[in-house]
């Protein structure tokens, strides 16, 4: 797949998403997952946190463990290091969203296996808030 090919890709999931959920998401303004989230809200998107040393993180609401999510994700944005990543990949599975997004500077293709197996979408290493505003030429607003 071409680097074009890959932009509409992603442009087409984040123009279909209505929810995200913030894996790692932090209770610090200064942190850029908190940053990230809120761009998020901005830009319309339903967001919830998963973390399970916090309830709230600003106004966005934050659970536990992404099973404790109590609706569907579109989304599930993840902001942990790259060799945490096997620790969440059950639950990914369990909530099944439509796509699993590493932040940038997170990747591990071993522990994300199953869930490409599983048909969910996988991206890596990217940054969600650049892509979105990489995909403006895509949208129609």
């Amino acid at each position: 797949m071409n680097d074009e090919q890959e932009l509409k890709e992603i442009c087409k999931i984040l123009s279909e998403a209505k929810t995200i959920a913030v894996v790692g998401l932090s209770d610090n303004p200064d942190r850029t997952s908190r940053q990230i989230a809120e761009y998020l809200v901005d830009k319309g998107y339903k967001v919830v946190g998963v973390n399970p040393l916090i309830k709230k993180s600003g106004e966005i609401d934050v659970y536990p463990n992404l099973s404790d999510v109590p609706f569907k994700i579109d989304i599930v944005d993840v902001f942990r290091r790259s060799e945490t990543i096997p620790e969440i990949i059950p639950d990914v599975l369990k909530v099944n969203p439509k796509t699993l997004w590493l932040q940038e500077g997170v990747r591990n293709d071993l522990a994300v296996k199953p869930v490409i197996e599983k048909g969910i979408h996988t991206i890596q290493d990217k940054c969600i808030a650049v892509y979105y505003s990489l995909c403006k030429p895509f949208r129609n607003n």
